[in-house]
């Protein structure tokens, strides 16, 4: 009886939820597709048109609206979002290898990685423009205190997925390794890597994410030049538009774009551990 009442309120539960995370991607690619060039972000649609998809990438005639200035902050935000992925997801490899085994004061030294990830983005982003300026005294970049201020965020995300693969790791197949004469390079790299690279890949993508999206750690400590979130803010901040709409359905599609890559190589890592299994268990 009670399962007869529970699963349609799970149900209810779950469509509201799902239409609430995607309800706003389906009403930018509805107000996206609005006649322009002086169509507002009006509803019901009153003429549908591709116009602002146009207007993005520079195909419609001259207008009072000028395009978005996003292109250099768009690459920007690529280029921010790899360095720090790299960073972060090597660190956090790092890290949770040396958690791997205790040590005097691994509890601190944990709660202190983690401690970037609860300390509010805009008390960071605050902080490293003060340290940046009136310590260190140098000058705000996108590049360099805004890059560190990623790090610090995302590298705590990448040590806990990496942590929670490697607590699962059979360590038995290191000692293998070692006992054939093997460095702990070389078993690394030929072994233990390929095993937790499921893990690497779904710590690159947290990593690449957070920073590719993060606004208030970037918005004090870029300095002058913007990245994508700083650029689109200041553009909606004045006038809207739908051209706005528009660039965020390409953006969207080029998150599910990654997750679709991220999926891929997920499942080729694990068709290649399973494979790797399956040859130690003939041998």
């Amino acid at each position: 009886m009670e399962s007869k009442v529970l699963k349609p309120i799970l149900a209810v539960y779950v469509g509201l939820f799902i239409l609430f995370l995607y309800g706003p991607f389906i009403v930018l690619g509805i107000l996206s597709f609005q006649q322009g060039p002086e169509g507002g972000p009006q509803f019901p649609i009153i003429s549908w048109s591709t116009y602002w998809y146009q207007h993005l990438f520079g195909l419609t005639p001259p207008s009072r609206i000028a395009p978005l200035p996003v292109g250099e902050a768009l690459i920007r935000s690529l280029v921010l979002a790899f360095m720090t992925m790299v960073t972060a997801t090597v660190l956090g490899v790092m890290a949770a290898q040396a958690f791997r085994k205790r040590f005097r004061g691994a509890g601190i030294v944990f709660y202190l990685i983690v401690l970037g990830m609860m300390v509010p983005g805009v008390l960071t982003g605050l902080g490293t423009s003060l340290l940046a300026n009136n310590v260190v005294g140098i000058e705000r970049h996108w590049w360099s205190t805004a890059f560190l201020a990623h790090v610090v965020y995302t590298f705590p995300f990448a040590f806990l997925v990496m942590l929670a693969i490697l607590n699962r790791f059979d360590g038995s197949v290191e000692e293998a390794s070692w006992s054939l004469g093997v460095s702990p390079i070389t078993t690394f790299r030929k072994v233990t890597f390929p095993l937790i690279f499921p893990g690497v890949l779904s710590a690159m993508l947290f990593a690449f994410t957070l920073s590719f999206d993060e606004f208030p750690r970037t918005l004090f400590a870029s300095g002058r030049d913007q990245t994508l979130p700083l650029a689109i803010y200041g553009t909606f901040s004045v006038e809207i538009h739908p051209n706005i709409f528009a660039f965020g359905v390409m953006t969207t599609l080029f998150s599910f774009a990654l997750l679709s890559v991220y999926g891929i190589l997920m499942a080729l890592s694990v068709r290649r551990a399973k494979k790797m299994a399956m040859q130690e268990d003939i041998a």
